[in-house]
């Protein structure tokens, strides 16, 4: 499985388990309809469920005029994803997360979406690079 298709599908898991508490095993099974697993896929929806709370400090330290809780299910749980892979997959360069992530915003999220996730995650990588 291609890595952009793995993070359109880690999202589809995260937008479960973020809306109905599916377990992450079930909602990770569930997008994969039945296709092979993949490695990469179980790390960024495991990954993001096991630093949820670490991650999402970071980016509500990031946001400006926003809580994490108004945010449109898909921003959120995209930004997690992304903010996710820039924390600890630090193998995988910052710029390819956050071209990766805008592009998928332009496909799930509204008309605003790639240029709020482009604003967030340019500070998360910022943030993180200064620490």
């Amino acid at each position: 499985m291609k890595r952009r298709t793995a993070r359109e599908k880690a999202l589809q898991a995260l937008f479960q388990i973020d809306v109905s508490n599916t377990e992450p095993s079930l909602a990770i099974e569930h997008v994969l309809e039945g296709e092979p697993s993949d490695d990469y896929l179980k790390r960024i929806v495991l990954g993001v469920v096991e630093q949820k709370a670490e991650i999402d400090n970071l980016i509500i330290g990031n946001l400006e005029k926003w809580t994490l809780d108004r945010l449109a299910t898909v921003d959120r749980n995209l930004l997690r994803m992304a903010a996710f892979e820039l924390k600890f997959c630090q193998e995988i360069p910052g710029n390819v997360i956050l071209d990766e992530a805008i592009e998928i915003a332009k496909i799930y999220g509204d008309d605003q979406s790639s240029k709020f996730i482009n604003g967030v995650l340019s500070k998360i990588k910022d943030t993180l690079h200064n620490n």
